[in-house]
């Protein structure tokens, strides 16, 4: 198998130069069946975890790799290995690459900070940190504040009666909608970083909107947790965790390779530099390729100096990391048709979608806009489908930062925040999810889950509407 592997590889290698010379594909020439292996992964990772769980478990990785191959070797075999190449190394290089480095580098972070001590979990202290979780979001990622603040939150609460809500509004807040205002928030507006968005463009365009939304999520909890925290017999007479003497931090010096984490993205973002290298007709720019590296070096630097206790108490595995990095391998490569199908416009396949999207004057609705790429956020996954509606758009950044930023900002919080509509909308919902449940929190299906998203969330979401993307 390993020397198979290598054959390949190498054979791929070889190919390069050729692959250069490959034309784009004309997305107008593909028939929807293209988009197959694209829906085929996104419904695996939506269903089979109830349907077929222990498969899953141990067979997701090949199910995503099935699924790519579904797509390049039939497009290898009708359009040529220079083709199916080309977009391979594109998608492998110009996008999965960086994505993955930079979501690895806030797991490893994060990972290396615990915070030791007793919380008590009253209705102000859980408003607190949920607060606090929603700043950090956009500092150091949905995933990075999730994974430093969950654990904590759910030992605070560990002597109350009920709780699952507090983990709910938990996703709502830290995993989704704090991660808003940055592209080291949220993996979509990342995504939309490397395809040329300004690092402080959402910022200045959706603030506004995020505030609107985690204010009143945050009002909305401490009304529910208060009625909750002073019920008869709510609060135990044991608390399963015993009181220290202070509050603290563990893997401290994690906090400053996490401001070299910042310091990097935002260096790739404002440094212009000339210096590029192309890959089999994908560009790779030297910034780009500093932030990389360095984003490497803190995570192997972070592995090397936090201590094993930390990892220990923080249960720190690799498990998570590798789920989303092999799922969105597949999902990288899949969407590659997708996109050229969008790009298409009103001539493609996904005409009618476009159409959908598209005012009868021919200008962009940001309305269905936002509720199109967050309804698809909700059940598929927000990355791609912020690409796919980024690309429906036009694609080009210059036009959507400028002469249509409400469509951008429409397709940002769209993404970003109807992620929280369902378990599957973005990663760290899966993953908050199952430590809450390893910590004994009982918590909702999947549908129960929705029921939350569905009366708390959506109504918030139509009043956002009509006050700003009308």
């Amino acid at each position: 198998m390993k020397f198979s592997r290598g054959l390949a590889v190498a054979g791929l290698l070889a190919a390069l130069p050729g692959l250069a010379l490959a034309a784009d594909i004309d997305g107008s020439a593909l028939s929807m069946l293209w988009g197959v292996p694209f829906a085929g992964i996104l419904l695996s990772i939506a269903l089979m975890p109830l349907l077929a769980p222990i498969f899953w478990h141990h067979h997701f990785g090949k199910v995503a790799a099935g699924w790519a191959l579904a797509f390049l070797v039939p497009f290898a075999l009708v359009f040529g290995p220079g083709a199916a190449g080309a977009s391979f190394v594109h998608a492998l290089v110009a996008e999965y690459i960086p994505f993955v480095i930079l979501l690895t580098a806030l797991f490893t972070v994060a990972g290396g900070i615990y915070i030791r001590g007793n919380l008590h979990g009253s209705p102000a202290l859980n408003t607190a940190i949920l607060a606090i979780g929603a700043v950090l979001a956009s500092v150091m990622g949905t995933t990075g504040a999730s994974m430093l603040l969950i654990r904590p939150l759910i030992r605070a609460n560990d002597n109350r009666k009920h709780t699952a809500h507090v983990v709910v509004f938990f996703i709502f807040i830290v995993s989704n909608a704090g991660g808003s205002l940055t592209p080291l928030g949220d993996p979509p507006l990342f995504l939309g970083f490397l395809k040329g968005v300004d690092f402080f463009w959402t910022v200045s365009h959706i603030f506004p909107e995020t505030l609107f939304l985690v204010g009143s999520l945050l009002a909305i909890f401490f009304v529910m947790d208060s009625w909750y925290y002073h019920r008869r017999e709510e609060v135990l007479r044991a608390d399963p965790t015993p009181d220290t003497k202070a509050i603290g931090f563990d893997g401290k010096a994690n906090f400053a390779l996490l401001g070299v984490v910042v310091a990097l993205v935002l260096l790739s973002g404002l440094w212009k530099s000339q210096v590029a290298f192309t890959i089999a007709g994908a560009e790779v720019g030297l910034p780009g390729i500093v932030r990389d590296v360095g984003l490497i070096i803190v995570a192997l630097v972070s592995l090397r100096i936090t201590p094993k206790q930390v990892h220990e108490d923080n249960q720190f595995s690799w498990g998570p990391m590798q789920e989303v990095a092999k799922l969105f391998a597949g999902i990288f490569l899949t969407i590659i048709p997708v996109i050229a199908m969008l790009k298409a416009g009103v001539n493609g396949p996904f005409g009618a979608v476009v159409s959908a999207v598209t005012r009868p004057d021919g200008t962009p609705d940001p309305a269905m806009y936002f509720w199109a790429s967050g309804l698809l956020s909700s059940f598929l996954d927000n990355a791609p489908t912020y690409l796919v509606f980024f690309n429906t758009a036009g694609g080009d950044p210059a036009v959507l930062m400028t002469t249509l930023a409400p469509t951008l900002a429409a397709i940002s919080a769209g993404s970003v925040f109807m992620g929280a509509n369902s378990y599957i909308g973005n990663a760290p919902n899966m993953m908050v999810k199952a430590i809450a449940e390893d910590r004994g929190v009982k918590m909702p299906s999947f549908f129960g889950y929705m029921l939350w998203s569905g009366g708390i969330l959506v109504p918030l979401f139509i009043v956002m509407t009509f006050i700003w993307f009308r």
